[in-house]
């Protein structure tokens, strides 16, 4: 299984982003989850996206973060708006297993989004 994610780049504060990534070998039927991790932090979960497109997000996310998924491009993306200089990270995409509690078993190399204050 391979997990190729894209998107990342250098952003002004409030600006969007729409991070994809793009996977292979794999059926696709399984839930995904998106992470990130910040210079000198431990890596943290942002949310879950079930295989029939149920969501779940962490609690820092309020409405800023959004995951949706195409199955017939087998692509998972990370809609991010109101960006803020902390949101700064490598984000990485995974492939869990099956339902919004699995946990990741796969993961993509990271796309590093920089926030500009």
């Amino acid at each position: 299984v391979q997990l190729q994610a894209s998107g990342g780049g250098l952003v002004q504060t409030g600006g969007s982003l729409r991070l994809s990534c793009v996977v292979s070998g794999t059926t696709f039927n399984y839930a995904m989850s998106w992470h990130r991790q910040a210079p000198g932090k431990r890596r943290e979960w942002i949310g879950v996206i079930s295989e029939e497109g149920t969501t779940k997000y962490a609690d820092f996310v309020r409405g800023r973060f959004t995951i949706s998924r195409d199955n017939a491009r087998k692509t998972l993306y990370l809609d991010i708006n109101s960006l803020k200089p902390e949101d700064t990270s490598v984000y990485y995409c995974a492939e869990n297993g099956y339902g919004l509690r699995s946990n990741p078993h796969y993961w993509g190399q990271g796309t590093l989004v920089t926030v500009s204050s």
